[in-house]
């Protein structure tokens, strides 16, 4: 790994730890945000790997000193979404040779979304079986709204990405 891939990567990471604590709607266990963009890019535009990094190692550096929680049985489940959300979002981007327009965005966008919604519900699920505070209620009550936040976010991030994108194309051919 090369200075410069590595410093984008501190900075992705760093960028996704600033999006995860400015949550501008928390409810309960909903919250809006927009932490999932710096894995977006990271997918989008490294790949797999780095789409894994970033929301691996953004997740567990929030989960440790931002969550509240700390390391606890279940870290490793609230790790887990948004680092396969990475990884999905890389694999995406590789298949198409790193060339998305915006309804490919769109796309990857919402099955991230929902494959961390899903993967967040079942943390939440095993979280509170495990420290006995499950009701249905909880886990379940806001999943039609987790889901239409999902899809609001992954239009607004297709308005931003193909050009950011395309700027960081840009950048990387001319060094």
């Amino acid at each position: 790994m090369n200075t410069r891939r590595l410093t984008s990567l501190a900075m992705l990471i760093a960028v996704y730890c600033v999006l995860s604590i400015l949550t501008p709607v928390k409810i309960a266990n909903f919250k809006f945000t927009f932490e999932a963009f710096p894995i977006l890019v990271a997918g989008l535009f490294g790949g797999p790997i780095d789409g894994l990094i970033v929301g691996g190692v953004g997740s567990f550096i929030y989960q440790l000193f931002f969550s509240g929680y700390g390391i606890t049985a279940t870290t490793p489940l609230w790790i887990l979404p948004h680092a396969l959300s990475g990884l999905l979002v890389g694999a995406y981007a590789r298949s198409k040779n790193y060339e998305t327009d915006r309804r490919q965005i769109i796309f990857i966008s919402i099955a991230s979304a929902l494959l961390v919604t899903s993967l967040n519900l079942l943390a939440l699920y095993a979280d509170s079986k495990l420290y006995g505070y499950y009701s249905f209620a909880l886990v379940f009550g806001n999943l039609l709204l987790k889901i239409a936040a999902g899809i609001i976010l992954a239009l607004i991030y297709a308005s931003i990405l193909p050009k950011l994108i395309s700027y960081l194309k840009k950048l990387r051919s001319q060094s």
